[in-house]
Formats: structure tokens, sequence, C-alpha cells
């Protein structure tokens, strides 16, 4: 599965950036997929993951309530709805697929897009 995220760019605090990550693959809706981000200096870190029908999903605390994560499997497209950014949002996101692990556990994710950069003004 190749990974491809789109969508980052600048906000101001308060707004709102919908990510896009496109997947290459016929087995995409096999995969739980995740979104991670990671500020410069920091560790990377869970931000969300969706199971693969959708059904269920995980949110990181600093995120609950402010994100949601969606897919479409006939698109093969997974999506961060991203409101109320903070400046403390701001990172490159990744996006992530796996088929069995910790849903949070960045080591679980075999496949990684290449990141897209979040930055939010105060």
């Amino acid at each position: 599965v190749q990974l491809q995220a789109s969508g980052g760019g600048l906000v101001q605090a308060g707004g709102s950036l919908r990510l896009s990550c496109a997947a290459s693959g016929r087995t995409f809706s096999s995969y739980t997929m995740g979104w991670f981000r990671q500020a410069p200096g920091k560790e990377r870190d869970f931000v969300a993951a969706i199971g693969w029908s959708g059904g269920v999903t995980y949110y990181a605390d600093s995120v609950k309530g402010r994100f949601t994560i969606s897919r479409d499997n006939a698109k093969n497209t997974v999506y961060l709805q991203m409101d109320s950014l903070k400046p403390e949002d701001a990172a490159v996101y990744y996006c992530a697929g796996q088929r069995s692990g910790s849903f949070d556990s960045k080591q679980s994710y075999a496949y990684w897009g290449q990141g897209t950069l979040v930055t939010v003004s105060s």
C-alpha cells in the first residue's frame, strides 16, 4: 500500500482543515488507518485511527471532540477533519496503515505517507 497525504496548510487558531490520505492498492479496505503527527524536536505521536469498516474510531485525548477521522473505502481515502485548531496542533501529519496491532502504536503501522504540514497561527 502506498499512501499520499495532502490538505495541510496555514490556518488561524480556531480554524479548520481537512487532511486526506489517498491509498493505492486493492487491499486498502482491510487496513486499520491512522493519523500521527510530529512537531519539531518531538516524537511522532498518535492522533486518531479508524478500523477497516469505519465503524470503530480512536482518538488521542488531546484531539478528542475536535478532530474526526473517517474513510471512504470506495475511494481508497481516509480523512482527518480538524476543527477548533490550536497552536499546539501544528506539526507534520502522517497517515499510516496497518493490518494488526495496537491502534495507537506507531510500531504497529507498516505503511506510511510522506506527511503534510499543518501550521496554526495564534
